[in-house]
């Protein structure tokens, strides 16, 4: 039986772990978490709505599961000319036969980033937010500065999305314990339309929401440097905030930048259709490591890790233990899609190359999206 090493915890590397058994590889997962950090469901832990634990699922339940092997270690060196692999505790390893890189990605930096917190960085971060929510409203009144920055090199690692949805959140959450009204309610991005490649339909549904519910933006400036009382503007402008939630755009992992990986510009690994690192046998790259090719409005969201994660499974079964089939290639699927929760309703977004989607969900879509977060769990816990 011919051993993979999954290199990451997060939603690509599970999914890997899980892929690469069913197609009967002997498997290794190595994380330097024990849990496994459910992103999209993580924007009700700041109002309230989940705790911690409702978002994350232990790792060796899964590997339980699924019977790989579960690794807690860090890795902290990939040479890819020699083939090994460095660990924090466990040493230099040459690597087996196959190799997943699914180590996400590092966030692009900012002058004064630590006057912020992001519900898409470490996951204790969620709960650091979640005090600075319960201490403004016991404060009574403020003002909130929600946004997401941008990478010109590679925009596909823009996280917009749970950005939108805390602050929908949010207001949704301030709005039930009557006192909405004392707040100041601003979202900021550094492009002129934030949330673009979501499609048309969904630009102009999400507008008309901001409007309906008295909410500010700050579009078209870029960010010159977060301070402790608010973001200051390449124009000199200042937006006061007292609570700032901000989304870095993804780069390269800065483990993956250091090394001899091939990458693009930004830093992510360059890798072809089929998810194969270019020039390393039996290496392949998934998730927001690796560097997507595709249309314009490309977006690194976990349904598109799952989706590299089952093809390089398959791909591997092919090419490394003589299974039958044609070879699967991510970039004919690559999609945007998204449930949009706004803490009383959704909205249902898709778009690919052919049409776009937006479909309003009042009231039943906060249930779909919670039911989903449910059928996740299931799914690498049963199913």
């Amino acid at each position: 039986m011919k051993k993979v090493l999954i290199l990451g915890g997060g939603i690509g590397g599970a999914a890997s772990a899980i892929a690469f058994r069913k197609k009967g590889f002997e498997v290794e997962l190595v994380s330097e978490r024990d849990y496994l950090f459910i992103y999209p469901l993580a924007i009700w832990i700041p109002v309230g709505k989940a705790q911690f634990k409702d978002v994350s699922i232990p790792l060796s339940k899964v590997a339980e599961k699924h019977g790989f092997a579960l690794t807690i270690d860090k890795v902290i060196a990939l040479d890819g000319m020699h083939k090994t692999i460095t660990f924090e505790r466990g040493g230099v390893r040459n690597s087996p036969a196959l190799v997943v890189v699914a180590l996400g990605a590092s966030k692009v930096k900012h002058e004064g980033i630590e006057h912020t917190s992001s519900i898409c960085g470490k996951p204790e971060e969620s709960l650091v937010l979640k005090e600075k929510i319960e201490e403004l409203v016991k404060r009574g009144s403020g003002k909130i500065a929600f946004g997401f920055g941008g990478n010109p090199k590679d925009t596909s690692g823009v996280r917009g999305g749970p950005a939108f949805e805390l602050f929908f959140n949010l207001h949704h959450h301030l709005k039930k314990l009557g006192i909405r009204d004392n707040y100041e309610m601003t979202f900021f991005a550094p492009m002129a339309e934030p949330g673009a490649r979501m499609g048309k339909k969904a630009l102009a549904a999400m507008a008309a929401m901001f409007k309906a519910k008295n909410l500010t933006t700050r579009y078209g400036k870029k960010i010159k440097r977060f301070e402790a009382d608010g973001i200051v503007f390449e124009d000199e402008g200042k937006l006061q905030s007292d609570l700032c939630m901000f989304i870095p755009a993804g780069e390269g992992h800065e483990l993956i930048r250091k090394s001899n990986l091939p990458q693009n510009e930004a830093g992510f690994i360059r890798i072809d259709n089929f998810c194969r690192i270019e020039g390393l046998s039996g290496w392949y790259a998934v998730g927001d490591a690796a560097a997507l090719e595709g249309p314009e409005w490309k977006a690194k969201q976990g349904h598109i890790a799952e989706l590299m994660a089952n093809n390089s499974a398959s791909n591997a079964a092919i090419e490394h233990l003589g299974g039958q089939g044609i070879m699967k290639g991510y970039q004919d699927h690559l999609n945007v899609l998204c449930v949009m929760d706004m803490g009383d309703g959704a909205g249902f977004v898709y778009k690919n190359s052919l049409r776009e989607v937006f479909i309003p969900m009042p009231l039943v879509g906060h249930w779909l999206k919670k039911s989903w977060g449910h059928y996740y769990k299931l799914s690498k816990l049963w199913l």
